[in-house]
């Protein structure tokens, strides 16, 4: 056959692959029932937090430290990065799949062949050959591999992405909840202080004949219970620094951090946007939708392979007997095969049916992805708001607490009340103080969460 056929043949079986059709079910995404707003308000933002990059939402330079240290260190997330290049070159190679394959054989055999021992003959071989294999994607099998491979790799950039968000969203907890363990830690040396002084006034108006000896060992006991508190204080202080640590992919060390609560500067409203874009925020929601695709290729490439294969193979090159000969000795062979499975079908049947359930599977597991983050919106929409609620209430018991105090330690100085009523007024003010503490540090945390919740903190520090 001449070069110009052979040339022609393969444009016209490039042609029809070409125009071959793709069977099977092209991919919809469910239609899944959204709510009108995520809020109770009645006109919903058109705008979302959830948009903007962590390092708007965390003003915190010493917290953008760490969240930048963790999103290099972090070995959850050098494991996604490797997974995402793994599943990169998986997707170049289904690619590839699509094309001709052509592999060069040089080839050398020196043979001498001597039948009754006096016929003796030479019989050398000299090859050098392009072989060319293609396998015809005439029903879509190897797009719909291409199709697949192509979803899982966005899968895991999307898992990556979900990754960052909960990683971004960990560092900020664990950091705001130290900062009120220092300042928790603050408010009970303070006390401690504060009781020493008790307890030494308590002692001087003991032996001074002013109060009983009962009084004076209560003030002992209301020392003891306050140090008590310190030793746990600092545990949960090093276990939490020590988290942090972790999560930058680091050992255990000090975390630089500010003072106090106060100082750590949070957005005081937080618009969450349309329902709808909610989807195209969510990383996790993303995932879910990219390995819902994968399972509906995986249903193509199972029915297509229930239709004939068809593979063609084709040498080009030169053979000879003398290697002086080779150049002018050309060899060509175009062969097809055509692959009809018979026994198999009831295995590819079987396998069609189970790839159908799996992409079923992964239909469910879609709408409760969304369905899980509507509901992470809501809760963390209804946090937010009471969050700011419990807040002014702590503010006004701590505030109430103190002037309180104030008036109790006065009249017990002036015998107008016994000891018992002055160290009630103690207590219920340092109950305030820790509760407005951690007031503070749950309106922090909702706001974590709401970030979160709504899809922010996936996207890069600008």
């Amino acid at each position: 056959m001449k070069p110009s056929r052979i040339f022609i043949i393969i444009s016209l079986l490039l042609a029809m692959v070409a125009t071959s059709c793709k069977i099977g079910q092209r991919y919809a995404r469910p239609d899944v029932e959204l709510p009108s707003r995520l809020d109770g308000t009645v006109i919903a933002d058109t705008v979302s937090i959830g948009d903007l990059p962590w390092n708007q939402v965390y003003a915190d330079t010493l917290l953008q430290t760490l969240i930048e240290m963790t999103l290099d260190n972090n070995k959850d997330m050098l494991i996604a990065a490797a997974k995402v290049k793994e599943l990169a070159a998986m997707k170049r190679i289904d690619v590839a799949n699509l094309f001709p394959d052509a592999a060069l054989r040089l080839y050398a055999e020196k043979e001498q062949d001597n039948y009754g021992g006096n016929n003796s003959d030479d019989d050398d071989q000299f090859d050098i050959k392009a072989r060319i294999t293609w396998e015809l994607d005439l029903w879509g099998k190897l797009r719909w591999a291409k199709d697949q491979s192509m979803a899982e790799f966005l899968a895991s950039v999307e898992n990556r992405r979900a990754l960052q968000m909960s990683l971004v969203a960990s560092v900020a907890e664990s950091y705001f909840e130290l900062v009120a363990l220092d300042n928790e830690l603050k408010i009970v040396s303070q006390t401690v202080d504060a009781r020493r002084e008790g307890l030494e006034l308590a002692r001087i108006r003991y032996e001074g004949g002013l109060t009983s000896e009962m009084t004076y060992r209560q003030a002992q006991v209301e020392l003891a219970s306050a140090e008590a508190l310190i030793p746990d204080l600092e545990q949960k202080i090093t276990l939490k620094e020590n988290e942090i640590a972790f999560l930058a992919g680091e050992y255990p060390f000090d975390i630089e951090r500010v003072e106090l609560p106060e100082d750590v500067m949070i957005p005081v409203s937080l618009p969450v946007g349309l329902p709808s874009a909610l989807l195209e925020r969510r990383p996790d929601v993303r995932e879910a939708e990219q390995e819902l695709i994968a399972a509906n290729a995986q249903v193509g490439i199972a029915y297509t392979s229930m239709f004939p294969q068809i593979n063609l193979t084709a040498d080009l090159g030169a053979e000879s007997d003398q290697l002086s000969d080779i150049l002018r000795s050309p060899y060509h062979l175009i062969s097809g095969t055509l692959l009809q499975p018979v026994i198999g079908l009831v295995k590819n049947k079987a396998r069609h049916k189970a790839a159908q359930a799996a992409y079923e599977q992964a239909v469910y597991a879609y709408e409760k992805a969304v369905l899980n983050a509507f509901m992470d919106a809501y809760n963390a929409i209804v946090r937010f708001n009471k969050t700011k609620e419990i807040y002014e209430s702590q503010y006004r018991l701590e505030r109430s607490s103190r002037s309180t105090l104030d008036l109790a330690q006065l009249q017990y100085m002036n015998g107008v009340i016994g000891y018992l009523d002055l160290l009630d007024a103690q207590r219920t003010y340092l109950s305030a103080q820790i509760s407005l503490s951690n007031a503070v540090r749950d309106k922090q945390l909702a706001v974590v969460n709401l970030y979160k919740a709504l899809g922010g903190g996936w996207k890069s520090a600008e």
